[in-house]
Parts: structure tokens; sequence; C-alpha cells
């Protein structure tokens, strides 16, 4: 039987490195206890803020506790994210939540006191302590959020609700990861096949197409069974959204999403106006994939099917080397921190085990490394989900590295860029490199599955969250067959008849992204995919500056609004210009394995 290894018997040298984090389990609880015992040197600050030196006191003291606590949330969040079935771990993240809460309220009173100090004050202030003159973009951008800060009382229930209300996306994690069991399956070779997330989605890869059917199947038919909780929890979730946006005044919960980066809601529209006008591309593709396959109708089963007959095993340190070369332009520097955090410093959690979540994802905190989960599966496929997660890590060490606490952070918007910048340079270097057929062929096909998965999936995903929240807001109820139909009838329209929809199976597509628990993210992949070609193309085709401006934005964090560091970078994402860019390069990949197939 082909099963899933228990996380106890994984090669450490493949596990990400906790212990340079906290040595223990029982240090971890110690800093934690420290950390809530801390938490008087914070409210000590509240109603005391009169002069710039207790103001710049204050913010240390607030950061200083921040910091510690977002290392501890790493260290437990990602110890359950590799093993949801650690009941142990599973305490810890529970605790750590708690943890970010308390935390987040203590210091609730920090933003609506800095606003009653005014900005003419907090000028000659930041004249008066040159330590303060960091903080000036924070500044500006807390008056620009003015009218949406509440009162402190107010601003510390906010924050007492950031734990409570993870409880949405926890629940319908735990059910998928955990919980929920999926049917096993026989392969062509009749053996027995332990069905989860990252093993289903590497059978889609397979030329077995039964078994591609009967996991695809097995998954959705599993899930459909948990239609009504699956939904509560989405439904719950998308209403908290709704309560947050009307508490802070917005108009809508796009509008608050989008606001808190400065990013105007025509960029969300003008990208599901852009995608709708290139469906006809999408179609082209399908009906090639078709032909491809030799099939009479393709089944959303089939979008990752190989069409060659061996595609290139890929191991994980062979993987880092071809990425590591494709990113050459961006410098030595560059790439030896990336390869030593990759091998040397174990960013990277690779293989696949019984309980680790399905996906992949980048996460870390300043103070430490800036970790990867992913399930590597030697293939091509695995390769580009490796460099897509290493665009965000090194995104994150960059930015930690050239900017204090207060800009550590940056956008999903800016995120999504950095990682799919990656992608395009090394899969330009691959199909540059390796001229035989078939394995230009497997890497195209990566390419379309990516852009399947951030250019047509992650729209669609857009669409249906602005329909939910639509009706929500206008008190509409939202129910699990609602749901289901609403998303058969956006992938139907995207489909436009080239893909059969078995409308329980495809509408349920929704609950397998946990992107939705986190609002309006999902349109930030395709806005990333279109910025990333943009400047992609701009180093690979040698634009003067194009590798230290582009740089520059990695290093940038929040400092500036995303749309600005990117701009300076070299792409105006305020235009549908870049979106149709990269729909042009999408279609180029087409034509090319059209010739390439024929």
């Amino acid at each position: 039987m082909s099963s899933l290894p228990l996380r106890s018997t994984v090669d450490k040298s493949y596990t990400w490195n906790a212990e340079s984090v906290f040595a223990t389990p029982e240090a971890w609880s110690a800093e934690v206890d420290s950390i809530l015992a801390s938490l008087p040197e914070i409210k000590k600050f509240e109603g005391t803020l009169k002069d710039a030196a207790t103001l710049l006191s204050a913010f240390e003291t607030i950061e200083g506790l921040m910091a510690r606590m977002n290392r501890a949330y790493v260290y437990a969040g990602f110890s359950f994210s590799v093993d949801t079935t650690d009941q142990k771990a599973a305490a810890m993240n529970g605790k750590a939540q708690g943890l970010y809460g308390q935390v987040m309220a203590a210091a609730a009173f920090l933003n609506p006191e800095v606003l009653a100090i005014g900005q003419k004050k907090l000028k000659q202030w930041m004249k008066d302590e040159p330590r303060l003159a960091v903080y000036g973009q924070f500044f500006d951008n807390l008056f620009r959020k003015h009218e949406h800060v509440r009162s402190g009382e107010v601003e510390e229930i906010l924050g007492m609700l950031a734990d409570p209300f993870s409880g949405a996306g926890e629940a319908s994690s735990l059910l998928r990861n955990a919980d929920m069991k999926i049917p096993s399956i026989k392969d062509k070779d009749g053996n027995e096949v332990e069905l989860s997330e990252s093993v289903i989605f590497n059978l889609m890869a397979k030329d077995d197409r039964a078994a591609r059917r009967e996991s695809w199947e097995n998954y959705h038919a599993t899930l459909y069974s948990y239609k009504n909780t699956l939904a509560a929890a989405l439904s719950t979730s998308i209403k908290q959204n709704v309560f947050l946006s009307r508490v802070r005044k917005h108009t809508n919960a796009l509008e608050m999403m989008l606001y808190e980066h400065n990013i105007p809601v025509e960029v969300f529209h003008n990208l599901l106006a852009t995608f709708r006008k290139h469906l006809p591309t999408w179609h082209r593709y399908f009906e090639i994939r078709r032909k491809a396959l030799g099939l009479e109708t393709l089944e959303p089963y089939d979008m990752w099917a190989p069409l060659i007959p061996t595609h290139p095993k890929v191991p994980f340190h062979q993987a880092i080397e071809w990425i590591a070369e494709g990113l050459l332009p961006m410098g030595k520097d560059y790439v030896g921190i990336l390869r030593d955090g990759a091998l040397e410093e174990r960013w990277v959690d690779v293989y696949p085990n019984k309980g680790k979540r399905s996906g992949a994802f980048s996460w870390g905190a300043p103070g430490t490394h800036p970790f990867i989960m992913m399930s590597y599966t030697d293939e091509v496929f695995s390769v580009s989900t490796l460099a897509h997660e290493l665009g965000h890590s090194m995104h994150s060490y960059l930015t930690w590295q050239n900017q204090p606490f207060v800009y550590s952070d940056y956008s999903l918007f800016a995120a999504e860029v950095a990682s799919n910048f990656h992608q395009a340079m090394v899969r330009a270097h691959l199909l540059k490199t390796h001229t035989d057929r078939d394995f230009q062929i497997a890497v195209i096909e990566e390419a379309m599955a990516n852009f399947y998965r951030y250019f047509f999936i992650m729209p669609t995903l857009a669409r249906f969250e602005l329909e939910t929240h639509t009706r929500v807001e206008n008190g509409q109820p939202l129910t699990a067959d609602s749901l289901i139909n609403l998303m058969a009838d956006l992938f139907t329209e995207g489909y436009g008849g080239k893909v059969d929809v078995r409308r329980e199976h495809v509408g349920m597509t929704w609950s397998r992204f946990g992107h939705l628990f986190s609002d309006y993210y999902v349109y930030a992949y395709a806005t990333g995919i279109a910025g990333a070609n943009a400047l992609a193309r701009r180093v690979l085709s040698g634009e003067p500056n194009a590798v230290e401006d582009y740089l520059g934005f990695l290093k940038a964090g929040c400092s500036d609004y995303p749309l600005n560091a990117l701009k300076r970078a070299g792409v105006d994402l305020t235009s549908p210009q870049p979106v149709d860019a990269a729909f042009e390069v999408m279609a180029d990949y087409v034509t090319r394995l059209e010739s390439l197939l024929a």
C-alpha cells in the first residue's frame, strides 16, 4: 500500500529548522509565559503619549514585544502545519493564537492616541527626536486611514477578535487536512493508494486516467459530503469580513481590504474584466489539450495530465540548482543566499507526511528564517512550486535585512509578484537551456498549469468572492447549495463548453482553497503573475537598472504603498496593460505548445 510516512520518520535534513527558533517546545512555552507577563509594559503607555520621548519609547516597547510574539507564533503555527495530527502542536497553535489576540488588544490604544496627537505636532516631534523620523510613512498611512480608525476601546475589542475570528478558517482547514478521510484507490498496477490533497494532485500529473478520475471523484465527493459544514465555515468568515467593514465605516468589504494598502477598487475590477476578455485564449488551450490527450471530452482532472510519455524526474537538490541558475541574472549574492537557505539553513520542509497541510507557503518573522512548507514530489511542477515559495522567502529575507520592524511586512498584493517572478525567471532559463522537445513540453505544461491556477482559477474565485460578499452585504443568505451553484456557473462560463462540468464536484472548488479565508486575497495571484512577468521581462532583456529596481522593490517591505514600490520597479498595476501583456505571454506558450505537439 502506498501511504504517507509518519512525521516522526521523516529525515530531519528535509525538515524545517525548528530548533533555530526555539531549542525545545518547553523553551517556547517559557517565552510565551514571559510575553504574557510583559503585557503591562505596553499598557503602561496608554494615556501617556504627551511628548516625543514617550512616544518613541512606546513604539520601541510595543515593537519589541510584537517581534517576540511573532517569533513564537511562527514556531507554533509551523509545528502544527507540518503535522495537524500532533495534539501537542495543536495546543501550541491554539495558545499562540490567543497570545496574538492579547498582544494586539494590549497595543490597540496606540493608533487612536497617535491620531489624537495630530500631524502638525508629530512633525515637530520628529524634528525634536530624529529617531521618530523613521515612522514618517507609518504616520502618513495612519492619517490616511483616519476616518476608519475607531476609539481606543473599540480598537482594543477589534484586536481581541483576532483569535476567535480565526476559528472559521481553522475549522475548515482541520476538517480537510486532519479529520476528513478520502477513500483510497487502486492505480493501474493494482496498488492501493492512500489519498490526501497532496497525493491527489500528484496523481493529476500522471498518465493513469482511471486513477485521476477516481481520486478526483473520491476527493470531491468527500468534500461534497461535508458541504454544509464547509459552507458554514466560509459563510461565517464572509460575515465576519462584512461586520469588520461596517465597524470601520467602509462601503463594503472589498473597499476595506484594498484600502488597507491604498489600492483602488478599479484594480480589482479591471482584472476581472481583462480576464473575461481573454477567455477565448483559455478555450483555445483547452481544445489543444483535449486533442493532444486524444479525448472526446476534457474533464477537470485532465488539466494536469501529461502530454508526453515520460516527465523528467527532478530530485530536490537538482531543483535548487536549476532555480539558482535561473536566478543568476539577479546576482551571485542573491543566489548564494537562496542556495544556502534551502540547503544549509533548512528553510524548507520538503516532503509530504501524514497530517501535513495541503499546499505550500512561506512564513517567518524577523528573527527567524523565512521558512517554506511544501510537499515536494520530484516533478517539474514541484520545481515551480519551490521556486514560487523561494520568491516569497527571498522577499521576506531582503525586507527584514533592510527595514525596521515597523516596515518588516508587505502586502499580499506585493507578495505574489515576488513569487511569480521566480517562476518566470526559472521557466525562461529551462526553456533556453533544455532544447529537447519533450522537456520543452514538460516546462510549458508546468507553465500552463501555473497560469491555470493563477490566471484562471484565482480570477474565477475572485468573481465568486465578490458575489458572495455582495449577497451578504445585501442581506441574502449563503447556503451550501447556493455556493455550489454559483461556483459551477462561473466555471461553466470560464470553460466555455470546452470542459465537462459535473456541477456538484466543480461547484465544491471553493472548499479547497483556504485562501478564501484571507479576504480578497485570490485576485492578487493574477495581478502578481502579471507584474512578475513584466519585471522578469525587464531583467531578462537587460534593461538598464532592471535588477537594481527589482531588488529595491524586494527591500522596500511596507515602507511605501505596494503600487508605488512596483512603479519604481518598472510596472504599473493600476493599468490593465500588464494583465493584457501576461495573457500575451500565456498565448505564446499555447502557440509554442501547439507547434511542439504537431
